[in-house]
């Protein structure tokens, strides 16, 4: 078997890699926040470069739930603009294909960035083309992921909903719903549900990572979820011996049987609390287990991660080897909000080629 610490940084960063959860909000770069809070006379916690970003991260670093999500009032504050948004978007792209990410599905709620004047319509256009100038310059596909907010009110979310639908065929492939599950079950959001389903759209939903089972069995059975945002909680729904499952409940088999995707953030969910730490993380036992699991980063600049770490990370506490890393990759793009022949495409033209190169570069065995 390949020894996985010859498996270093330089390998992991050239792997290729797929990115299904990544928050527009929360990946901004430094610099673009200080450039755009000047412009916009947006007030900031610091201008050092340095003490701005140890502000953003304090939260994963503390394991504050509260000041995690408080960074979030700066970011979007300056998202307000339509030339705000797209140049974002463009950075987005930039620095995911950086990461060797072959693909990508960011996510953005529109109406927090309508303080300004900007429609809800103006906001998502501005997103589609910074990613569209981004695929232009990198060469990496992306799809827009647009997200109604729990906490607003159900008829917000099916404009939201709607306007999903609308921008289909413009780069927008799918719906989530986001923010605190306590005391916001998705079931309150019906009607945007049961309107993507009608519309035969995509759905993700972030569930089991605050609050239990219960919000991941509403998120599937009563709302049609057809992947998972996080999901960790789902481990309440097993028995353990190691990382071996004894026994699983209904939930957990259904997921399982029915290739129910979840989008892993390893770092965002040590981070907020959801996982205690790396080594207790639910992830290794789901994967072992062959559940459609994959890594992702939820928030690049709040979690001070990027894809590169998130498989580093992967092997350090899980013992990954490359075919894992490989596998992990392709669960993600089986799990895309793509055509089917733009999957297939993508993991036979770009993914399994790559994977192939480096184990011929590097010797690698496994």
């Amino acid at each position: 078997m390949y020894d996985t610490t010859m498996l270093t940084k330089e390998i992991i960063q050239q792997v290729a890699k797929v990115e299904l959860h990544d928050h527009l909000d929360g990946g901004l770069r430094i610099e673009t926040i200080l450039e755009l809070a000047q412009e916009q006379h947006v007030k900031l916690p610091a201008t050092d470069p340095q003490t701005l970003r140890a502000w953003f991260v304090r939260g994963c670093k503390q394991k504050s739930l509260s000041l995690y999500l408080e960074t979030f009032s700066i970011t979007t504050a300056v998202m307000q603009t339509r030339e705000a948004l797209e140049r974002i978007a463009f950075e987005a792209v930039e620095d995911l294909a950086a990461q060797n990410v072959c693909y990508a599905e960011i996510r953005f709620a529109p109406i927090l960035h309508t303080a300004k004047g900007l429609s809800t319509e103006q906001a998502v256009q501005a997103v589609l083309d910074g990613l569209q100038r981004g695929k232009k310059s990198t060469g990496m596909p992306s799809g827009l992921i647009l997200c109604a907010m729990r906490n607003q009110n159900p008829s917000v979310s099916l404009a939201i909903a709607e306007l999903a639908v609308a921008f289909c065929d413009r780069g927008v492939v799918g719906f989530d719903l986001a923010g605190d599950e306590s005391g916001y079950p998705p079931k309150k959001h019906l009607e945007a549900f049961q309107y993507i389903r009608n519309k035969n759209f995509n759905i993700t939903i972030h569930a089991g990572e605050a609050f239990g089972v219960e919000s991941i069995w509403q998120a599937i059975q009563v709302c049609g979820a057809h992947r998972i945002g996080h999901g960790t909680r789902l481990i309440e729904d097993m028995t353990i011996e190691g990382t071996h499952i004894e026994e699983m409940g209904s939930l957990a088999n259904f997921i399982l049987d029915r290739r129910i995707p979840m989008e892993m953030c390893l770092t965002s969910n040590v981070g907020t609390g959801a996982a205690i730490d790396y080594a207790h993380h639910p992830f290794p036992i789901f994967f072992r287990n062959n559940f459609r699991v994959f890594l992702c980063t939820d928030n690049r600049l709040m979690s001070d991660t990027d894809l590169t770490k998130e498989m580093e990370l992967a092997v350090q506490y899980y013992n990954l080897n490359l075919r894992d890393l490989e596998k992990l990759t392709i669960n993600a793009m089986k799990s895309a909000f793509i055509h089917h022949d733009e999957k297939i495409k993508i993991i036979y033209d770009v993914i399994k080629k790559r994977y192939a190169e480096i184990r011929v570069n590097y010797g690698i065995m496994d």
